[in-house]
């Protein structure tokens, strides 16, 4: 399909013959696109391309089609539904997305309650939720339900009474131990005897790293055909190899398969890729006709292997041989030849050390700049079975001193990896423990900026962070997915061009920042100006800011009563104590407040200059039934009587919302003071 040259009209006439009574580009409908799986997708979606196409009639390829409907060139008011893995999400452009979804896995309970669901002998499901605990990236992979089908199939297996063995510690531990259940289950159904599991295994394991190395997790007969599978013997394998029977048209008629989950396809192709240098001393990653006269002649060394395997993990764009390399070196542990004798024969023993590939592995995490790799490359010793770089940091958490010590590259990936992998999850970050006479904020931000994406809160208050960290942060809230919720910079000089930088991570659309606090942080009419375009374009997820001793004034105010006018703003907390604020700003507050009255909960405008006009105005808001504040702070704001009878008058027409009010040194004369006290007790004893 992907060489055929044709319409968007042609396209869904041919696939749903329906739509040929309807003119789908007419307001008459509206048009639903579900595109399932992004990240299977074969074509090669180029979102920079120039070709432009407005009409469904005009033909173009595929390929083509679909990114100008995604762009919205095409059927502009359609709506477009994606799926996809993380990492293939991103070749979409951010401009062309207007909402995220994350379908996440098992927190820590749904694991556990998922285990004790599965298995029924609640003594053993214990002990089973106890060795995934004392492995923590087991523990970790448990956030997949197909791991946590796979952990419970082998460890109740092997955790009974009847089975004996080496219990799995790692991950190529638990897959090769179900790799070997799998075949057992072929047996006890009395399989034909002509399908053998040696040669059925290696034909499934060259499919899985052919296709795995194109990207592929959804294949086709002749991708069977070509690696010597006749699809009558795959069915055999049901458990590894499913088929998926969709029922298509024209030119692409048949049957279409993939393995259980990505990662049994992982296993499979890092099986086929050892077994292929110890059985034929074949290096697969090098098949050039110099390379296979070379493995004639001399012994293929394993680290030579590791090495190739470890440098194109790292050349992968969106890490989808990570996993695959993991299995890789685990498949070469000692301990792991017996466990895969078991299953099949290794026609020479290895008696290469893996000592070079510990050592080129670390080499690589000193020079690895992208800390997901780097963290890869640390589950790759796990599986290996060093931890020395991991120790190390751990001894200097324990010990207090990591702030005054400065770390090389491979310590620093060692503690993103470290934090990462903590037991308890480290929902909260805070900068001060690891800034010291070594450490810059902004060379930490950096270097943990993996750490702080994961993490829900930021504590970044008093820390001397400027315009570098600032930009780091950005690259934070636009991760996708984003995790942070709440932002403290409070204390931290940032200015007006710190806040520009913040801004481009706020208006994304990925960003969900629900606090930030930017109290006493240098912040002009110029960084306000950034700001509430950010909130413009993102403004449905913060519910709090404070902007406290920013010099912001009543431009910076006019410009953020604009946005509280949108009826998409949820923000229910401002604080904008001491910034520069007088009547005129209360005037542009008080017209947002009844444009979009409900949202709002708490407002602190104290050591603002407003005097009785700035409440006068404002009050006229207070006075809308629909209006929800409950906390309204006016301390030192040159209020006087009148100011305060206008309030007072507001709060008798709309009664039933605030709970707290601060005039406190406002220059109200005794009688007033006694006058408002008693209507406002009055008032809580008619809501009592």
């Amino acid at each position: 399909m992907k060489d055929k040259t044709l319409s968007l009209s042609d396209l869904l006439h041919f696939f749903f013959p329906e739509t040929k009574e309807m003119e789908i580009s007419s307001d008459k409908y509206k048009v639903l696109f579900i595109f399932d799986g992004l990240d299977e997708c074969r074509l090669s979606l180029d979102f920079q391309s120039d070709v432009r196409l407005c009409d469904v009639s005009e033909s173009a390829s595929v390929d083509v089609l679909l990114t100008n409907l995604i762009v919205g060139n095409l059927l502009p008011s359609a709506l477009i539904w994606i799926t996809s893995r993380p990492a293939a999400a991103d070749l979409v452009p951010s401009e062309c997305v207007h909402r995220v979804t994350e379908v996440r896995g098992f927190n820590d309970p749904q694991k556990e309650e998922y285990f004790r669901k599965r298995i029924r002998d609640q003594s053993l499901a214990n002990t089973t939720i106890s060795h995934l605990k004392s492995s923590r990236s087991l523990y970790i992979m448990c956030h997949i339900p197909v791991f946590c089908w796979i952990s419970a199939t082998v460890l109740e297996k092997m955790l009974s009474e009847a089975e004996s063995g080496e219990i799995p510690k790692t991950l190529t531990q638990m897959y090769t131990h179900f790799l070997i259940l799998q075949t057992n289950i072929k047996h006890e159904k009395d399989y034909e005897k002509n399908v053998t599991d040696e040669d059925m295994i290696l034909k499934l394991g060259k499919v899985a790293f052919q296709q795995l190395v194109k990207g592929n997790v959804i294949f086709y007969e002749e991708d069977l055909r070509e690696c010597g599978i006749d699809v009558t013997e795959a069915s055999v394998y049901s458990g590894l190899c499913t088929q998926i029977f969709r029922e298509e048209f024209g030119w692409y008629q048949g049957k279409v398969f993939c393995f259980v989950h990505l990662s049994i396809q992982e296993h499979l192709a890092a099986l086929y890729v050892h077994l292929s240098f110890t059985n034929n001393n074949i290096n697969v990653f090098d098949q050039s006709l110099l390379s296979k006269v070379k493995e004639r002649l001399k012994h293929v060394s394993l680290s030579e292997l590791h090495q190739r395997a470890v440098d194109e993990a790292l050349q992968s764009k969106n890490g989808h041989l990570d996993l695959f390399l993991q299995f890789l070196l685990g498949l070469s542990v000692e301990s792991h030849q017996i466990l895969i004798q078991g299953l099949m024969k290794q026609r020479r023993s290895r008696s290469d050390s893996n000592e070079k590939t510990v050592e080129y592995i670390k080499k690589k995490i000193r020079v690895t700049c992208f800390p997901e790799k780097s963290i890869n490359l640390f589950h790759c010793l796990n599986e290996l079975g060093d931890h020395s770089l991991v120790e190390e940091i751990q001894q200097y958490l324990k010990s207090g001193t990591l702030a005054e010590v400065k770390l090389s590259c491979s310590q620093w990936s060692a503690l993103v990896f470290v934090m990462l992998t903590l037991e308890q999850v480290m929902d909260v970050f805070e900068l001060n423990k690891f800034v010291g006479k070594e450490n810059t904020s902004d060379k930490v931000l950096q270097k943990l900026l993996s750490v702080v994406k994961e993490s829900r809160s930021a504590h970044l208050d008093d820390c001397n962070i400027t315009d570098e960290g600032c930009a780091a942060l950005a690259s934070a809230l636009k991760s996708n997915p984003s995790h942070l919720r709440e932002m403290d910079l409070s204390g931290n000089k940032i200015g007006d061009s710190g806040v520009k930088h913040l801004s481009e991570g706020l208006k994304d659309s990925h960003c969900k920042l629900q606090k930030l606090n930017l109290y006493h942080c240098g912040i002009r009419d110029e960084g306000c100006a950034a700001l509430t375009s950010a909130l413009r374009s993102n403004p449905s997820h913060l519910r709090e800011l404070d902007l406290t001793e920013n010099k912001i004034r009543d431009l910076g105010l006019k410009r953020l009563s604009d946005v509280l006018k949108d009826s998409l703003c949820k923000l229910e907390e401002l604080r904008l104590m001491n910034c520069g604020v007088t009547d005129e700003g209360c005037a542009a507050l008080a017209s947002a407040l009844r444009s979009n009255p409900s949202h709002l909960r708490h407002l602190d405008l104290s050591q603002n200059k407003i005097g009785d006009s700035g409440v006068i105005s404002f009050s006229a808001g207070l006075e809308d039934p629909r209006c929800r504040l409950e906390k309204l702070k006016l301390m030192n704001c040159g209020v006087t009587d009148e100011g305060c009878a206008a309030l007072t008058s507001a709060l008798r027409s709309n009664p039933l919302h605030l709970r707290e009010l601060d005039l406190s040194y406002n220059k109200l004369n005794l009688q007033v003071r006694v006058s408002t006290l008693q209507y406002i007790l009055e008032m809580l004893n008619n809501l009592l």
